[in-house]
């Protein structure tokens, strides 16, 4: 039996992670986790398990139950991981269902087939089936490939896994997986337009496919009286004989052999058998050479030699299943109310568990304290403010009633209007100077463009005369002649141009040319600029020259500049 005496191997799996158990009859309960996309198995346990080969639809349901929880608590697969399950095949056939059939005849048609099938008349009971129309029928017919247990046996398992508290999505079973596996692991290249036959053989039956590329087109099934109280002769010759007479009547291009049991090897089998075209040949069994699939490296090379073709198809079904062409699930409505009475009600697909509603309740009274909690940090910060906003307004008020307290005895009475005028006038006498002088005693075509008053006094301006800019700074000094202020500065603009009146000489060409000047620019100020300063002393500091001889004739007679 395969699987006894592996080591232990554990992977964590990641939540919602796809899970692939198979009951494959000669090896046991399978379990296998496999990254789609990488083709490689990541973990994988397996333990005997007993399953009558000539009635596999019948096991010990409760034997059942334990040898998988014990592989999923090995595995450490988390609690509400998705299963596929693979069972052995009881029943499948294909069938010319009439295309005018609603999908209520086709249910009802299929299911008269199952029941009328060897399986079902040898051992009675309600079936639990799935049907697949497959792509190559025709106007008057539908090909349909279907699927059938026992309802009893489904229900039950299904319940089990659901009180594992694991999620069981899916149950297929030997030949679809078989296929499924043999297609995505590339054992299968077949054109589409081949005719082709598939030998599966397992411990009871010998089945035989046809198919178009593929597509299947039919199945023939026979049973085989093998067994390991036979010798090889025996065994082999009981297969042949049986398939013999149904593959001379089925030519084809290629004659495909898989063996599911170690009592008759594939390879074997194909030199024993004349067909009139290639025969090739696969082995999912002790006889199998290499691992169908990449593997972990916590799963030895022997280990993985074993993994069957059952339950890569059952962990791969979900993803695979987009580009399955049997595409069977006998996890579905047909399960009746045997399962459906026991299983909870949903809503937008969350069950509506005893669990899942302690669940809920669990998750929203967290939810609550949670909002809570920031609905009273939020509040106690509010009031943190409020109370030092009222602090600052108790300091205030404390701020004015000592005021108060300490000026209670003025008197209105005592405060003089009078004597306030006089006080402000005279501390701030200078400045008042300088406002009478601008509002009275600035001369026609004289303008200011700065006031400043205060601790230093700035007056700047502009006039089209000379006149105007000396009279203006008379005025000023009469008006207080003790003040500290000089004229600074004295340029002249002409043509957009600044042209200064320095002290290296005031030639005569120079001032003739100021004349026709747009504007004269001054600066009066209490301020030390020696820049201002020397330019505003015109004629009086610089040497004597022809030139400022001329000078003289033509300004008039000006106080002289302090």
């Amino acid at each position: 039996i395969r699987g006894i005496g592996r080591k232990s191997m554990v992977l964590n799996f990641g939540k919602k992670m796809l899970i692939g158990v198979s009951v494959t009859p000669e090896v046991g309960i399978e379990v296998a986790q496999i990254d789609y996309n990488s083709f490689m198995v990541q973990a994988y346990a397996s333990k005997p398990f007993e399953c009558d080969i000539k009635n596999p639809g019948m096991f010990d349901l409760d034997m059942f139950k334990n040898t998988l929880s014990d592989l999923l608590i090995e595995l450490q697969v988390p609690i509400g991981s998705e299963i596929v399950l693979n069972l052995p095949t009881n029943v499948f056939g294909i069938r010319d269902v009439s295309a005018s059939f609603n999908p209520v005849e086709v249910s009802n048609y299929i299911e008269d087939e199952i029941l009328a099938t060897p399986m079902f008349q040898m051992n009675p009971g309600i079936p639990c089936f799935s049907y697949h129309t497959l792509p190559n029928s025709t106007i008057q017919f539908n090909k349909t490939v279907f699927a059938a247990s026992y309802m009893n046996v489904i229900s039950e398992i299904a319940i089990q896994i659901r009180d594992l508290k694991y999620k069981l999505v899916g149950i297929d079973t030997s030949i679809a997986s078989m296929y499924n596996a043999l297609m995505y692991t590339n054992r299968l290249n077949v054109p589409p337009e081949a005719s082709w036959v598939m030998l599966v053989i397992d411990g009871a039956y010998a089945r035989i496919l046809t198919l178009q590329g593929n597509n299947f087109v039919d199945c023939f099934e026979e049973k085989i009286n093998i067994g390991k109280i036979l010798d090889d002769a025996e065994n082999y010759a009981s297969v042949v004989s049986a398939v013999a007479p149904i593959l001379k009547n089925l030519p084809s291009s290629l004659l495909y052999i898989v063996s599911k049991t170690e009592i008759v090897s594939a390879k074997i089998l194909a030199d024993k058998l004349t067909y009139n075209s290639q025969i090739a040949y696969q082995e999912d069994n002790i006889y199998n050479s290499e691992p169908f699939l990449n593997l972990a490296t916590s799963i030895p090379q022997e280990i993985g030699k074993r993994i069957s073709l059952d339950v890569i198809g059952a962990a791969i079904k979900k993803d695979y299943s987009k580009r399955s062409l049997v595409n069977l699930n006998l996890f579905n409505e047909s399960l009746g109310d045997i399962y459906l009475s026991q299983t909870p009600p949903t809503f937008k697909g969350i069950e509506l568990s005893v669990e899942n509603m302690i669940k809920f309740g669990i998750g929203l009274l967290i939810f609550v304290l949670i909002i809570s909690i920031v609905i009273r940090g939020v509040l106690n910060k509010n009031t943190q403010n409020f109370d030092a906003e009222a602090q600052n307004i108790q300091n205030e008020i404390r701020e004015i009633d000592k005021f108060l307290e300490q000026n209670k005895d003025i008197s209105t009475s005592k405060f003089s209007e009078s004597d306030e005028i006089r006080l402000g006038i005279a501390a701030n006498k200078n400045i008042y100077t300088y406002y009478t002088i601008v509002g009275t005693e600035i001369p026609k075509k004289l303008w200011l463009t700065e006031l400043q008053l205060g601790n230093n006094v700035i007056i700047s301006g502009q006039a089209d005369n000379l006149e105007s800019v000396y009279a203006f700074y008379r005025n000023i000094k009469d008006y207080n002649p003790a003040a500290p202020i000089k004229l600074q500065k004295l340029n002249l603009a002409s043509n957009g141009r600044i042209t200064s009146l320095d002290n290296e000489g005031i030639e005569a060409d120079k001032i003739l040319t100021s004349m026709n000047a747009d504007f004269y620019e001054f600066k009066i100020a209490d301020t030390e600029d020696t820049a201002g300063e020397a330019s505003a002393k015109p004629a009086a500091d610089n040497k004597p020259n022809s030139k400022g001889n001329k000078l003289k004739s033509i300004l008039p007679d000006l106080e002289p500049l302090e």
